[in-house]
């Protein structure tokens, strides 16, 4: 576990080596999280950010200005797609994880970092998972998330930009500490549901089998394969946590 104690001591410089490897290579990188920008769905295929415990302990109050991304050199979604749809502009990296800058929680406002929600689940489902995710994150060092869209199980899009309208989102949490790394991914519809955060928990391959992206490539290999094959909620949860 010598490699994995250097990889997790390494914090902002682990960033690049942990970037997932996707389908596309339009990589946009703000201060705080990065995306790989998927210009025909208009949106990002996924996102990646650190979060420590001090980020999410700020008094940051949120703008709402949701705006067009100026980093995406092929243009990204605007609020005309959104306009009228019926879905939520949902954020990938959420804007609670940034409470800690006025800055970092604008920059979570930016259109690449939306996908089209279902209003039940965005304000149910996805927000509980995003507190849950808080939760933890208050007792580590440090987590690694991944999270998007399936984007290659659409169910139709919205706007003139025809935004690509997921039918199912991922989350996947690298918690990197030395003696005993884990992960823990998620698989969500995008529909209102009350059902308990963990009946949704996966492998992290299954994941990747479905979306085609390689996430946490800096892990060393062996380490990325015994954690990205097993599904341990217990391990987040507790036992007969949900």
């Amino acid at each position: 576990m010598g490699i994995l104690l250097l990889i997790a001591a390494q914090v902002l410089p682990a960033q690049n080596a942990y970037l997932p490897l996707g389908r596309n290579e339009e990589i946009v990188r703000h201060t705080w999280y990065t995306l790989s920008y998927s210009e025909k769905d208009e949106q990002a295929e996924w996102v990646f950010y650190v979060l420590r415990p001090s980020m999410i302990t700020g008094a940051a109050e949120r703008d709402d200005k949701f705006r067009s991304d100026p980093r995406v050199p092929s243009g990204s979604a605007t609020l005309t797609d959104y306009r009228g749809s019926g879905y939520d502009r949902g954020h990938l990296c959420p804007a609670a994880d940034m409470s800690f800058s006025p800055d970092a929680l604008s920059e979570t406002f930016y259109l690449s970092n939306m996908s089209p929600q279902d209003p039940g689940f965005n304000r149910g489902l996805w927000k509980r998972l995003e507190e849950q995710v808080r939760s933890w994150a208050r007792s580590s060092d440090s987590l690694y998330i991944v999270t998007g869209g399936l984007l290659t199980r659409p169910m139709g899009s919205i706007g003139p930009g025809r935004v690509t309208i997921p039918a199912l989102y991922y989350k996947i949490i690298l918690d990197p500490q030395p003696r005993n790394p884990r992960i823990l991914a998620f698989l969500m519809p995008n529909a209102k549901s009350s059902e308990p955060l963990a009946i949704f928990a996966v492998t992290a391959d299954s994941v990747e089998s479905l979306t085609g992206i390689d996430f946490f490539p800096g892990l060393p290999d062996s380490v990325e394969s015994r954690l990205e094959s097993e599904c341990r909620p217990e391990l987040w949860f507790g036992k007969g946590g949900r």
